[in-house]
């Protein structure tokens, strides 16, 4: 893997989770907080917890292949750290003060990780696909695998 796919699935993963945050955001506070509106310093919170998560993405990455039970342990020991780490941000920056915000918090995170996991996997089947067919047609061009 080159130096930078790294970084670049950082920021795919960054916009992908950034996204995520304010659709779910916004559709939860119209049913909620419907009077409340997005300010400068809310946008900047959800930027640097996108980043936050994002950067947790490297619990996933592995060097080596891993056996798809290790990888499933590896996705809920990312689940848990993410739950961990946004909620006591969200406790310490006062986001997350009351048990009701702090269940409202992890059901987010649990939804925008969802969606994000959703994405993840549909991008890695087309990818799949991609590299099947590609071994197909050199097969079928009598090469050798």
């Amino acid at each position: 893997m080159r130096l930078n796919e790294p970084v670049k699935k950082v920021i795919q993963n960054f916009l992908v989770i950034f996204a995520s945050i304010i659709i779910v955001i916004t559709i939860l506070r119209q049913f909620l907080y419907p009077d409340m509106a997005f300010d400068l310093k809310s946008i900047y919170i959800l930027m640097a917890f996108s980043f936050i998560g994002a950067l947790a993405g490297f619990i996933l990455n592995s060097s080596i292949n891993i056996s798809e039970k290790n990888m499933r342990i590896r996705m809920a020991i990312h689940f848990i750290a993410l739950e961990t780490i946004l909620i006591s941000l969200g406790a310490i920056l006062g986001i997350a003060n009351s048990t009701s915000s702090i269940l409202i918090l992890a059901l987010q995170i649990a939804v925008i990780y969802a969606v994000v996991r959703l994405l993840s996997w549909n991008n890695d089947k087309k990818v799949a696909e991609q590299i099947n067919e590609g071994l197909k047609s050199l097969k079928e061009k009598g090469g050798e695998l």
